[in-house]
């Protein structure tokens, strides 16, 4: 919901700051890679380690970078394809490192019942899978806005819920995890159903590369003597 309903008001921070990495020379790809290298670092060593709260903080302001280069790259006149690709893979990267170093942590620091570390892969997993389908239902020609659980949420409530733990509040992770876990399988959900009522969504998809119906497509589509 934020990543559609938060733009705007951002922008007032980003751009000013989007315009000086512009400057600087600084390209977006830059800007991505730097932003996501330093996110997985941050979590991989200080979460694991216990440092939650300074985690949640320095995580928070590296994943900004995130509304940082694609501003840099709409003020630089657009984006690239590649660009585009190279974003999403570094935030594909960036959440499973997170979430995989929180995992980390509720097994061998806070000792946390199997439930909840159940939770926290459900997160993991679903993840991945809220922008794939995203992602493959965009590549399918349909319009995929919106979400209950997109990145924005995930991290600010998965960085939120760690930050307050370490700063003594019992129970904050646990409550992160658990509705993050309900939330993001209900995304899901929710964004395959929004596939399925496309208007595109009974139109045939093409073959497979490789297979007969593919090979007989292509002998079909060739040149005629």
């Amino acid at each position: 919901m934020l990543s559609v309903y938060g733009r705007r008001p951002a922008a007032v921070v980003v751009e000013p700051v989007a315009s000086a990495l512009l400057r600087t020379g600084l390209s977006p790809n830059a800007v991505t890679v730097a932003g996501a290298a330093l996110t997985m670092a941050v979590a991989a060593v200080l979460i694991p380690s216990g440092h939650l709260v300074w985690a949640a903080v320095l995580s928070g302001l590296f994943a900004a970078t995130d509304m940082i280069d694609g501003t840099m790259a709409r003020l630089r006149g657009g984006g690239t394809k590649y660009g585009a690709t190279l974003d999403a893979t570094c935030d594909r990267i960036t959440d499973g490192v997170l979430f995989a170093s929180i995992t980390w942590w509720l097994v061998y620091t806070y000792q946390a019942p199997k439930a909840l570390v159940a939770a926290s892969l459900v997160v993991l997993v679903c993840s991945q899978v809220i922008s794939y389908v995203k992602a493959r239902g965009e590549a399918s020609g349909f319009r995929m806005v919106g979400g209950l659980i997109e990145r924005p949420e995930r991290l600010i409530i998965g960085l939120g819920g760690i930050g307050l733990q370490g700063m003594g509040v019992p129970y904050a992770v646990d409550v992160a995890l658990w509705g993050l876990a309900v939330g993001s399988v209900f995304t899901v959900v929710q964004r395959l159903r929004i596939a399925s009522r496309s208007p595109l969504a009974g139109e045939l998809s093409a073959p497979p590369a490789g297979s007969k119906e593919a090979a007989q497509r292509a002998g079909k589509a060739g040149p005629r003597g």
